[in-house]
């Protein structure tokens, strides 16, 4: 029986772009099937010509790349070529790979680069409770009511931050473990209790701690990759899963317990969708 394959997961799967990115390029309809613009949802199997912009796009073959990149202040991470200093064209990779989440232009440190579309997706699944950890240096002495706010949720953007471990450093300068990624978190959250951010940086992501230098990057390892992939499989759903087994040593570990997951109503929903 022939193998059929959502669009946009076999978009993702070329390298192309995530998922996510593939959607919006469907919904712009500048993706085609053998000439013809496709609905969302649609499937296609190894013989159906998939185009974007006119390009043929075919399936990948070979290993997929995975790099852990230390970002400078000032880049921005997009795939846009029109956009000055985007992190595509910083790195200049040789061949076609795209960031793994986001970092503002304001802030520095680690962010994953690749072309495996379907990562993309597992690690950003905000329900995951994936941790990122950054250091943050801000404009005035760090009080303790300050750390203890910080740690027990904020209110910004029309929610209250989940709780997370925040550990003072130095009179300016704290650590942040977040399980959670909404639009310039640690500055709005900073900012709404007086503080103004001075300087970000990412120090680590899951299991991968940066540790090569501003504007540098490298290959994970077999054994890093292994153990990210088995930390984001689809079933782990609670933060703890998104811990290093403990023989891993870590800076340090997030208090927060682990949510109910209440997801699997919404599985193979889209099993209906009609191949056009």
């Amino acid at each position: 029986m022939e193998e059929l394959k959502r669009l946009n997961k076999f978009i993702s799967e070329t390298g192309y772009c995530s998922r996510r990115e593939a959607d919006k390029l469907i919904e712009e309809g500048r993706v085609t099937i053998n000439g013809v613009v496709p609905e969302m949802g649609t499937k296609v199997s190894q013989d159906d010509e998939v185009r974007i912009d006119g390009k043929l796009i075919t399936e990948k073959r070979g290993k997929n790349i995975y790099l852990a990149f230390n970002k400078p202040v000032g880049i921005e991470c997009t795939t846009n070529p029109e956009v000055k200093n985007n992190i595509v064209d910083f790195i200049n990779y040789p061949t076609r790979i795209f960031p793994i989440g986001r970092l503002d232009k304001a802030s520095e440190g680690l962010i994953f680069m690749t072309d495996d579309g379907d990562i993309v997706n597992k690690i950003l699944r905000a329900r995951n409770n994936h941790e990122k950890e950054y250091v943050v240096t801000v404009n005035k002495p760090i009080t303790d009511r300050f750390i203890q706010r910080m740690s027990n949720g904020v209110p910004i953007l029309d929610t209250i931050t989940r709780k997370c471990k925040v550990e003072q450093i130095s009179k300016y300068i704290f650590r942040i473990v977040l399980t959670q990624g909404l639009n310039r978190q640690i500055r709005r959250m900073c900012e709404f209790l007086g503080y103004e951010v001075t300087a970000l940086k990412r120090i680590r992501i899951i299991n991968i701690s940066l540790d090569v230098p501003v504007g540098r990057y490298r290959e994970l390892t077999p054994s890093e990759i292994k153990e990210l992939n088995k930390l984001i499989e689809p079933s782990s759903k609670t933060e703890e899963a998104s811990l290093p087994k403990p023989e891993v040593k870590r800076p340090f570990n997030s208090s927060s317990r682990p949510k109910p997951n209440n997801s699997g109503n919404n599985r193979n929903r889209d099993n209906f969708r009609k191949r056009k």
